[in-house]
């Protein structure tokens, strides 16, 4: 059993724990507010990029483009979204068990955070590249991801390229998504709600006749590759808002644990001084009626 200077120093251990936990949540919420607003502000670009390609693609006959050649068989590029830091709940695990799902002899990989290449290297999978990005994605850390794969596709390292990332559902929800992103196939719907990012049903081409200025070739193969960079930044945006969500929920949860631990060992020191005060009177009244 514990003595009463165990007990004690125990809780001035779990308080100070608390103390930390509670700080490192509150930190979370004003990042988490921060970064779910620049993700849910980019839904909305993402959507009408989407709609947009859509339209025009129908409209030049005979376009090809390289990022649009579909070669069967091959290897498979996956841009795997992690974190930098840990902290945040079951966020990377859940990922993870995703990503153990490919085929490793026909899988390479590209790690986006530095707990996704720790991972790689633990399960001894190929890993091709590393990259990081920061508390607040820019456009140019997703640019350098999206050269890199774009780079590889068009030589034939691969064939083809998916991205696996947490997506932002709600600050209790977040969920792994794989979505294709090479070759460019279909352009498909993408919700901008609160729902998270998804891939929705089939784009119907419009009644509009679209004029080229310069011609079509030239200005749809300037916005292919814009439309992947674009694809690579969002999925930064979504995995950020992600990780402070969770990480803001699991240190509420520890800091609300800490507490707990605090007033159950306070509850059992109480009982332990108790019971000693009560051994002591004892024996001071044995003592005297022994005397008496």
């Amino acid at each position: 059993m514990p003595s009463l200077r165990d007990i004690r120093r125990r809780i001035r251990s779990v308080k100070s724990t608390a103390q930390i936990t509670r700080a490192m949540q509150m930190v979370a919420a004003a990042k988490m507010r921060k970064a779910q607003q620049a993700a849910l502000a980019g839904r909305p670009y993402a959507s009408a990029m989407n709609r947009i390609l859509a339209e025009l693609l129908p409209t030049v006959t005979d376009f090809t483009h390289p990022l649009m050649e579909e070669r069967p068989g091959g290897r498979r590029c996956v841009v795997l979204v992690s974190t930098d830091k840990g902290l945040c709940g079951a966020l990377n695990s859940t990922l993870f068990r995703e990503a153990v799902k490919f085929d490793p002899r026909e899988t390479v990989f590209v790690a986006a955070g530095r707990k996704a290449a720790q991972f790689l290297a633990r399960a001894r999978r190929t890993l091709l590249a590393e990259f990081s990005y920061k508390d607040t994605p820019q456009f140019a850390e997703a640019r350098a991801i999206s050269r890199f794969v774009q780079e590889g596709f068009l030589k034939g390292e691969f064939n083809r390229v998916d991205v696996l990332f947490m997506n932002f559902v709600s600050t209790l929800v977040q969920r792994p998504e794989v979505f294709p992103l090479l070759p460019l196939r279909e352009i498909r719907a993408v919700s901008a709600d609160q729902r998270g990012e998804e891939m929705g049903g089939e784009l119907l081409r419009g009644a509009t006749e679209f004029l080229f200025e310069p011609a079509p070739e030239r200005v749809l193969g300037a916005l292919l590759p814009h439309y992947v960079n674009y694809r690579i930044y969002q999925v930064l945006l979504e995995a950020k808002a992600s990780e402070h969500s969770a990480r803001m929920v699991a240190m509420k949860n520890a800091t609300e644990n800490a507490n707990q631990l605090v007033k159950d060992l306070t509850l059992q020191y109480n009982k332990l001084r108790q019971a000693g005060i009560t051994k002591e009177l004892l024996e001071i009244a044995t003592a005297q009626m022994a005397l008496s």
